[in-house]
């Protein structure tokens, strides 16, 4: 079968020099020798409508001599029945004003689009024509299919760029200083067993992954709770599946397992360490367990933990999404995560061009929910809280300096 572009250049050369009889018998006859397909094709390349192709086609399958001397003769220029913009020239403002409630996007955009199905707007105000008509003249007048895309993530804060160049400037001054950058979250929970993952992959023809229907949580299976650690200077991280849910204790216990696996062999005898997180969740800015446990990690480790939290509306833009979490969605992409196992193996097997490792365990624990920090344990945070939105930028301090 030839290309698309191939048929493309043909009918751009052939089809002028043909009447309109000769084209409907050509594209017809090109539409029935590709098979299966062959009409969608034809007419997607041509724009000629399937109803044009069908008649193509009976007349091929009708003899000659059975055709009527209507059916035999050529209209002149100008023949036929005409157009339905034609009749109706107002049937364009009248599509608009149907469509008009529901038109998204900004008007001085090049670019709109519409909620309504074609066939609800062809059945609108009374008008005999077809969605088909209704989809030139949307697209003549700048509408087009679209579907969601995800970008929009609350309000901007005033100080939204200044955070993060506070972030920027912050990270080189430790990188510079040979002392760890890290950035953390939780990845999405995912519910264990035979589902469907998103995304495709490889196999042999007619051979993928049967899973089930519904995504229900299975018996005894649960969730996997994947909290990462993600080192920016070694391209490296840790990465804890947790059993239950995600809590303050949770978050800092992986950050405890990093540095106790990974981080203290890279870094030796440094006195501080910074920590970029999202505002929200288990390592919220506004959360007194997060800093307790913080306290509880400096003590252990008499390192000076440094933090800063990303602006509202902005926890996709953290490096542990791009550089981690991203490449772990592409590595199981299409694989059923059965069990626990599962999920580390296929956490711990991501790795990039640019040289990503990644080691990841099962934490078995089970981390108590909703675990109130009393004035006296939130008095022994030796917290000092930076001129520029203290709430977002903090140090906590070992107990014993």
């Amino acid at each position: 079968m030839q290309t698309e572009e191939t048929l493309r250049e043909k009918y751009n050369t052939l089809l002028p020099h043909l009447s309109e009889k000769d084209r409907r018998l050509v594209l017809a006859s090109d539409a029935q020798s590709m098979g299966r397909g062959g009409l969608s094709l034809v007419s997607r390349i041509t724009g000629i409508s399937r109803m044009t192709l069908n008649a193509g086609l009976l007349a091929l399958k009708t003899p000659i001599d059975c055709q009527t001397k209507h059916s035999k003769g050529i209209r002149k220029a100008g023949g036929g029945r005409k157009k339905k913009v034609i009749v109706h020239p107002e049937l364009q403002k009248v599509i608009e004003d149907i469509v008009s409630p529901d038109t998204m996007g900004n008007p001085m955009n090049c670019l709109q689009w519409t909620s309504k199905s074609l066939r609800n707007i062809a059945k609108d105000k009374g008008y005999n024509i077809s969605h088909q008509l209704v989809k030139s003249i949307l697209e003549s007048i700048g509408f087009s299919l679209q579907s969601n895309i995800k970008t929009d993530e609350g309000g901007n804060h005033a100080d939204r760029d200044a955070q993060f160049e506070h972030i920027n400037q912050a990270s080189n001054s430790f990188l510079i200083s040979s002392c760890p950058v890290i950035s953390v979250d939780c990845k999405k929970k995912e519910v264990l067993g035979n589902l469907k993952n998103s995304g495709k992959d490889w196999f042999p023809k007619k051979e993928s992954t049967q899973v089930k229907v519904y995504d229900f949580t299975g018996k005894n299976l649960g969730k996997a709770v994947p909290y990462g650690v993600y080192d920016v200077a070694k391209d490296e991280a840790w990465v804890s599946v947790g059993i239950i849910s995600d809590t303050a204790s949770f978050a800092v216990s992986s950050i405890r397992n990093w540095w106790n696996e990974m981080g203290k062999i890279a870094y030796i005898n440094v006195p501080k360490i910074y920590i970029t997180a999202d505002g929200g969740g288990s390592n919220s800015s506004r959360s007194k367990s997060w800093k307790k446990e913080l306290q509880l990690f400096a003590n252990e480790t008499n390192m000076e933990v440094n933090v800063s939290h990303y602006p509202p509306g902005t926890s996709k833009w953290s490096k542990i999404e791009h550089k981690l979490f991203s490449f772990i969605s592409i590595n199981w992409r299409a694989k059923p995560l059965l069990n626990l196992q599962i999920v580390v193996n296929l956490v711990g097997a991501t790795t990039t061009v640019k040289g990503l490792k990644v080691k990841a365990k099962i934490d078995y624990r089970i981390y108590e929910k909703g675990i109130v920090v009393t004035d006296e344990e939130l008095s022994k945070i030796k917290i000092i809280k930076n001129d520029f939105h203290g709430e977002w930028n903090y140090i906590i301090k070992p107990n014993n300096v």
